[in-house]
């Protein structure tokens, strides 16, 4: 079955409830602030959904796009029961899945954005599939980047509606791209190991901050109590390591003694090696940990 995740109305994500929480989270909506719900798939498709309403006191109104303006339609139903099973089997993909309510197809007024510029439209494209093959940014991430990448002097060439309608191009395209993929990629790797030194008390985060200045500052609030010391790249790092570079890694202790930041390091080495990632280190303090030879395709989640 394929990953979900949900999305309530005050931005909190729950990546691949069970039956159960779902139907908790569903069973919760209702108050100011927390009365919908969306449910997509993992990687998202813009236009690929099911969604619930309600208020107190009223029905749960029940939404599923599936691709096209006419292919979205809605439901009611009179319990949170109802609509979590409804869901559920959406989520679950059985074949007949939205048998049951009486679904009516919504219609939408026709909202088409005007054409980009073909040079705007060229310069973004580059832009945004740079940050595609970085692979952190969602679209919500990439629809603000494109929107605002070309603005100067207060003149904004590119109107919301636009930046959305070339980021969803671009994401389903990288998306087809990566089903193609098959087993784990060099950065699932790099998760492993980040995710077994933050398990051992080294604070590891990924693609973390803009540059190295905003890292240090800030590295420190992200870590525990019994943190020993930290590694991370930022986000330079990362379209350098897209752009087929090396991935430099910066790492230390938090109080900058040079036997704890060569201790980082070694433990650093260590997890890579754990997982199959080279590197290159010659074993001081002063020298950055390059991650060589990636391969680097990060699969898109949303």
């Amino acid at each position: 079955m394929q990953a979900i995740r949900v999305q309530t109305e005050s931005g909190t994500r729950h990546d691949n409830p069970g039956p159960t929480a779902l139907s908790e989270l569903v069973g919760r909506i209702g108050a100011d602030g927390d009365r919908f719900l969306v449910v997509t798939r993992i990687p998202d498709d813009p236009d690929v959904y099911v969604q619930v309403w309600h208020e107190a006191g009223g029905d749960y109104q029940v939404e599923h796009r599936a691709g096209a303006p006419d292919r979205h339609f809605q439901a009611f139903v009179a319990t949170a029961a109802e609509a979590a099973e409804v869901m559920s089997r959406w989520v679950r993909q059985d074949a007949d899945w939205d048998l049951g309510p009486a679904w009516e197809r919504l219609e939408f007024p026709a909202d088409e954005p005007d054409p980009l510029d073909p040079e705007i439209e060229e310069e973004l494209t580059e832009i945004i599939r740079e940050q595609l093959r970085c692979g952190y940014d969602g679209r919500a991430e990439l629809t603000e980047t494109a929107e605002e990448s070309l603005v100067e002097d207060e003149v904004r060439p590119v109107s919301r509606a636009q930046a959305e309608r070339l980021v969803d191009r671009l994401w389903r395209e990288r998306v087809a791209e990566q089903a193609g993929w098959i087993g784990e990629t060099d950065p699932e790797r790099l998760a492993r190991a980040f995710d077994a030194l933050d398990d051992a008390g080294i604070t590891a985060r990924e693609n973390f901050t803009c540059c190295r200045g905003c890292g240090l500052s800030e590295i420190g609030a992200e870590g525990g109590p019994q943190a020993r010391g930290f590694v991370f790249f930022h986000s330079q790092c990362t379209e350098g390591a897209a752009a087929g570079n090396d991935l430099y890694l910066l790492y230390g202790g938090f109080e900058g003694d040079e036997e704890v930041t060569v201790s980082v390091g070694r433990e650093v080495v260590g997890a890579l090696d754990s997982v199959g990632l080279r590197w290159v280190w010659d074993g001081s303090a002063h020298d950055a940990i390059r991650v060589t030879g990636l391969d680097w395709r990060k699969r898109l989640v949303g």
